[in-house]
């Protein structure tokens, strides 16, 4: 089952962040707390949403978390998935593909043109989940990000 996430889900939402991070090898970066989540999701002007995959007996197992892009060239927001997870037990039972057939559907319903995420290079379990979608990596393209001192000087500057 796929529902939205409520605030009671706060805790477990991160504590699958936590689980993803370590499984990206990057658990040292996980600096997010309860309450930024809560004002992230559930704030007076949510900056993020997200959706919560629950097993037979309403545990959750998996979750999503999004947030609206636009495109300028087609003139319509789209969805950027920043995680999708599902705990290791909870793998091969369709909850990740129900995961992104519900942020398919609130794309079509809301006239949204684009569903896009990124993957770590190496992750190809991931890629082949994403591939067996029809999704199709964006190869002319590379991101670049901005954090920490180099982002501070940039906008002292």
């Amino acid at each position: 089952m796929i529902r939205t996430a409520t605030p009671e889900d706060v805790p477990a939402i991160l504590a699958m962040i936590r689980e993803l991070a370590e499984y990206e090898k990057a658990l040292h970066e996980v600096r997010a707390t309860e309450a930024q989540l809560h004002t992230a999701l559930f704030g007076e002007r949510p900056a993020a949403y997200a959706h919560i995959a629950e097993d037979e007996s309403g545990e959750a197992v998996g979750f999503t978390l999004w947030f609206l892009t636009f495109s300028t060239w087609r003139g319509v927001h789209g969805i950027y998935m920043e995680d999708l997870y599902v705990r290791p037990e909870a793998r091969g039972g369709g909850h990740g593909k129900a995961l992104m057939a519900e942020l398919a559907r609130i794309c079509a319903a809301r006239g949204y043109q684009r569903l896009e995420w990124a993957v770590l290079d190496w992750n190809e379990p991931s890629i082949a989940f994403y591939e067996s979608l029809g999704a199709r990596p964006q190869s002319e393209w590379s991101v670049y990000r901005l954090t920490d001192e180099a982002l501070g000087r940039l906008g002292a500057s």
